[in-house]
């Protein structure tokens, strides 16, 4: 598969995995995220599904796999990970996803 074909279908994949949060993808929220109230999260989540402000500065690569969001004050980092499906070692092919687990971390910028 050519270079652009293949960071296409990651780009693909990571949509449906980022706007089907649980189904396409594992998710994964750092403490200081899961301490907030519970409409900021939901919030936060509906905001990491709807994201699409994807630019050469934030996706270098064009993989859609970071962005950042603010709610409520708050500056949220979310990012893409792509695990083999042991969950031990990292996907040799992250276009496809019968070899690829992918794990959406959201967490506090200032956590990162």
């Amino acid at each position: 598969m050519e270079d652009s074909t293949k960071t296409l279908q990651i780009a693909g994949l990571n949509d449906l995995a980022r706007k089907h949060i649980g189904i396409k993808c594992k998710a994964v929220m750092t403490g200081g995220i899961t301490s907030l109230p519970q409409q900021t999260i939901v919030n936060i989540l509906e905001k990491v599904t709807m994201f699409d402000d994807f630019t050469d500065d934030n996706d270098p690569y064009q993989e859609r796999d970071f962005g950042s969001v603010e709610q409520d004050g708050n500056s949220v980092f979310w990012k893409i990970d792509y695990y083999a499906l042991d969950m031990e070692h990292g996907s040799e092919d992250p276009a496809n996803e019968e070899k690829t687990q992918r794990v959406l971390t959201i967490m506090l910028a200032s956590e990162y």
